[in-house]
């Protein structure tokens, strides 16, 4: 919104290791109210960026700033209560025997592998953000007794245990089969809908998944912003024919967006 201090500013960023150049020269900027997609193809420097908003990835120049406070000034490692994180990477971590309530709870301290008792006022948190997300009855289930789906919804419950002002979902749709993600990605929509909701940001190569809630987008290709800014004006099929080096036609059914080749093309694909 004008004239309020940015969730997210990043002044020309550049991160390098070994030599390679992950990413180079980013400029975004994130208002308040507003949801945004970050797209682009496989090595395109989605996770490097990702690393660097949660200060995993130390840049090589430029600026962060996040939530009023610009890293090197900041620590980090409390900023992150205030950022929720869905990613795939979590699960490993989890122990198989955690029941989902716990794994929920952890997400206030932000810790994995939580070895406390939990108290009366977190258990009420964790069982009205089990019930919010859609998996009410699941809070005694083991973690190794829960679907890719289910894990998908108990990891959010467990970002927003902190009541972050900004959720991070890193491709929140994989692993998931046609029916799971079409009602994960519904409950995206309506979390994105919530009034006093963190500000989201979506991380994917797939615009199937970009649901009409989200407002913004990023493209990047080879470390770089390609394009950025309102979604009519940013995801239209030039933009994504350059970041996915192919001609693409980006269509629309309904609420939902689409990406085709075209015939000719795909004929060339074929053996």
């Amino acid at each position: 919104m004008p004239g309020t201090e940015p969730l997210l500013n990043l002044h020309d960023l550049t991160v390098m290791r070994d030599r390679t150049t992950l990413l180079r020269d980013v400029v975004w900027r994130v208002e308040r109210g507003e949801h945004w997609v970050i797209l682009g193809s496989n090595g395109c420097g989605k996770t490097s960026l990702l690393k660097a908003l949660t200060g995993y990835l130390t840049p090589s120049a430029g600026e962060i700033e996040l939530l009023g406070r610009r890293y090197g000034e900041s620590d980090w490692r409390d900023l992150r209560l205030e950022i929720g994180l869905v990613t795939s990477a979590l699960q490993t971590s989890i122990p198989p025997d955690e029941p989902a309530l716990e794994t929920v709870v952890s997400g206030k301290y932000a810790q994995l592998d939580l070895r406390m008792k939990l108290t009366p006022a977190d258990h009420r948190a964790a069982q009205k953000l089990l019930r919010f997300t859609g998996a009410g009855a699941l809070g005694e289930r083991l973690w190794s007794q829960l679907s890719q789906g289910e894990r998908q919804r108990i990891l959010i419950a467990r970002a927003l245990m902190a009541k972050p002002k900004l959720l991070i979902l890193d491709e929140p749709c994989a692993g998931l089969d046609p029916v799971a993600r079409e009602q994960f990605l519904h409950f995206i929509e309506t979390l994105a809908r919530q009034a006093r909701g963190p500000a989201l940001i979506l991380v994917t190569h797939h615009v199937e998944e970009i649901t009409p809630a989200f407002t913004h987008a990023l493209l990047l290709k080879a470390g770089r912003v390609l394009a950025s800014g309102p979604r009519k004006t940013t995801l239209v099929s030039p933009n994504l024919s350059a970041i996915f080096s192919a001609p693409l036609k980006l269509t629309s059914r309904g609420t939902r967006l689409h990406l085709r080749l075209p015939s000719k093309t795909q004929g060339a694909f074929q053996l």
